[in-house]
């Protein structure tokens, strides 16, 4: 099952200010607290956690940036590893404030509470080794024609980023645990008052949340364990796509440092402008000009389509304007077997100059055809 809605998440709108977000947040977290939900805690925690990680995307206008643009994929280079951990929160002054209000005169505190639990004392959470950190997404445009639309492609693409380091073979260097956090890649800063006991957990400061620091670099990467490239990739694009759409090609990005996991490359589609067919989502629509003759009398011409000319016959006795449709013979619909239609619009063609023969065919033709007269007797 995929992530819900940050928005959805807080109950919020999505122009919903930071005040609103902060108020949402503050009943939510309260709601949601497993000390205050003894008979369902595993639930808690997670429900807990939940509106946790959409506070702390929404109240940071970069992240919320990305993902009103990109949704959750527009955070992958953003979260380790894709995904929200206690580590990366960073409101814990916010919680401290909502539970310190909460929970004043109840004797809450020391003793392994939700602070304990979930901040700082869980070794399992806590006491992992961070061996490098998670390469970064790469966000390439590729324009389609229509008729590439239509029948679905393969582009190359040629693009710099970061691979690993033949040198070092990605490590970045020879290096020993950080003496600091022993390991760990984090650091706990214990506070009390007479609301009890407050553990925060906040990223080494000597190595940075590594778990390492180097005794040896390498000089072909300096330290990073990755160098830049130039690659050619190549993406294969299902028919049917339109702008704005995006295909995400999961591992193909930036390597990450000292061993870490690649990012994506993220390729946002945008369709050029057809010379001829007009787009209507699944549907195509194409002008076409016809002679005064052919509107009177009706009869057949050839008309393109995405799959080449097509005949088609026209009624006697039609207006400027008169369409035709081409069932099936538009786009594909993305991710499904079925195709749009093609509009043919039939406009009569008025010359702009006519030689003098013309002419007068034509004013003998006015006396035997008069739209206005017409008009005028049927009154």
């Amino acid at each position: 099952m995929g992530k819900r809605d940050y928005y959805e998440v807080l109950g919020v709108s999505k122009n919903a200010s930071s005040d609103e977000i902060k108020a949402a947040y503050r009943r939510l977290a309260k709601k949601y607290h497993p000390d205050l939900n003894p008979n369902n805690k595993k639930e808690a925690e997670e429900k807990f956690r939940e509106v946790s990680e959409a506070y702390e995307v929404l109240m940071d206008s970069q992240k919320r940036s990305l993902y009103d643009q990109y949704g959750h994929e527009g955070l992958s280079q953003t979260f380790r590893e894709g995904n929200f951990t206690w580590d990366q929160f960073t409101h814990f002054s916010d919680l401290e404030d909502i539970f310190r209000d909460f929970f004043s005169g109840t004797g809450f505190g020391g003793g392994g509470g939700i602070f304990e639990n979930i901040f700082g004392g869980n070794e399992r959470r806590t006491g992992r080794v961070l061996r490098g950190r998670r390469g970064g997404s790469i966000k390439i445009k590729v324009s389609l024609t229509l008729k590439e639309i239509a029948e679905g492609t393969t582009k190359k693409i040629k693009l710099k980023k970061y691979v690993k380091c033949p040198e070092c073979n990605g490590t970045g260097g020879e290096f020993i645990t950080c003496p600091t956090c022993g390991g760990r890649g984090q650091v706990k800063r214990v506070s009390r008052s007479i609301f009890g006991e407050f553990v925060s957990v906040s990223t080494c400061p000597t190595c940075h949340g590594e778990g390492k620091i180097i005794k040896k670099m390498c000089s072909a990467c300096q330290g990073e364990g990755r160098i830049m490239k130039v690659q050619t990739i190549s993406v294969k694009i299902p028919p049917g796509v339109s702008t704005g759409n995006f295909i995400t090609l999961r591992g193909a990005g930036h390597i990450g440092t000292r061993g870490g996991p690649p990012g994506d490359i993220i390729v946002i589609i945008n369709e050029k402008k057809d010379s001829i067919f007009e787009r209507l989502g699944g549907d195509i629509k194409v002008k076409i000009p016809i002679s005064f003759t052919s509107a009177v009398l009706g009869g057949s011409i050839s008309v393109p389509t995405l799959n080449g000319n097509f005949k088609i016959k026209i009624p006697a006795g039609i207006q400027s304007g008169h369409q035709i449709i081409l069932r099936g013979k538009g786009l594909p619909i993305l991710n499904t077997y079925s195709r749009g239609n093609e509009i043919v619009e039939l406009q009569v063609w008025t010359p702009k100059r006519v030689n003098k023969e013309t002419k007068k065919i034509l004013q003998e033709l006015e006396k035997q055809i008069s739209p206005t007269q017409d008009f005028i007797k049927n009154r």
